[in-house]
């Protein structure tokens, strides 16, 4: 029986699992993405303006859109329903491919109606939009 005794202490399992290594590996992983996913979100392309004045004798012409409190929106100061923005901003299309539009905001103004508006103007694929602030 003592052979028996020897035969298991000699060849006994390992009962537990040793995972510093495994710890270590997964920290060093963690720490490589860490330093390596703000340089992956930092490739946005943007257009600097140049610095140059503009020339002063050409005015900029834009198209501007208001929406009042009340939810009432106008067009170079003429009031329109969203339909005829939209048919008046195509025609504006039409004339000159890559119209400026300058939209103004009530600050009583519900969310929805501008939502509307630069909706409009995204699906008409126009993209010089400005948004005024007072």
């Amino acid at each position: 029986m003592s052979l028996k005794k020897t035969t298991q202490r000699g060849h006994g399992t390992m009962n537990e699992l040793n995972i510093t290594p495994l710890l270590d590996l997964v920290f060093v992983l963690l720490v490589i993405f860490i330093i390596t996913t703000p340089q992956l979100m930092n490739n946005l392309e943007v257009n600097l303006p140049s610095g140059k004045p503009p020339k002063s004798d050409q005015k900029p012409k834009f198209t501007r859109i208001a929406l009042d409190a009340k939810g009432k929106i106008t067009l170079d100061d003429q009031a329109v329903t969203l339909a005829q923005l939209k048919d008046k901003l195509t025609a504006l299309k039409a004339e000159n491919p890559d119209p400026a539009v300058v939209v103004k905001g009530s600050d009583e103004a519900e969310y929805q109606g501008m939502v509307s508006i630069l909706d409009t103007l995204q699906s008409l694929d126009i993209n010089r939009i400005g948004l005024a602030t007072e």
